[in-house]
């Protein structure tokens, strides 16, 4: 299982925890220092049956100050997994990857369902 964070990410931290006392195993992975590359993205979206835009950290700064609530709408969906690969500050976090189960932020009653009680659902 891979687990996107951006360490100092206050919603992060808790998703860490709640991993550790529910004994998931997990690999580490700084958004920041190794951003989701464009086919990374492409395949987890593929896999995710989430819509692309809840794979953008619509509360981050970066969102905001590049007008993406505004822009989106027109974008295409490769534009948008583009724009995703370029900075990990724009991904959604955490992130979790494991087998055909994709997550995007922390909602502890989802991780719960799909992480403990068997992952191949």
């Amino acid at each position: 299982m891979l687990f996107i964070e951006y360490p100092k990410c206050g919603t992060c931290k808790k998703a860490k925890k709640w991993l550790e006392e529910h004994h998931v195993e997990y690999t580490d992975r700084h958004i920041v220092e190794d951003n989701p590359s464009y086919e990374e993205l492409k395949e987890w979206h593929g896999k995710s049956g989430l819509p692309l835009k809840r794979f953008f950290n619509t509360s981050g700064i970066l969102y905001r100050e590049m007008q993406l609530k505004e822009k989106l709408p027109d974008m295409s969906d490769e534009e948008k997994l583009k724009l995703l690969a370029t900075n990990g500050m724009l991904v959604k976090r955490p992130l979790i990857v494991s087998g055909n189960v994709v997550l995007t932020g922390f909602k502890e009653a989802e991780w719960a369902e799909r992480l403990t009680e068997g992952e191949e659902r």
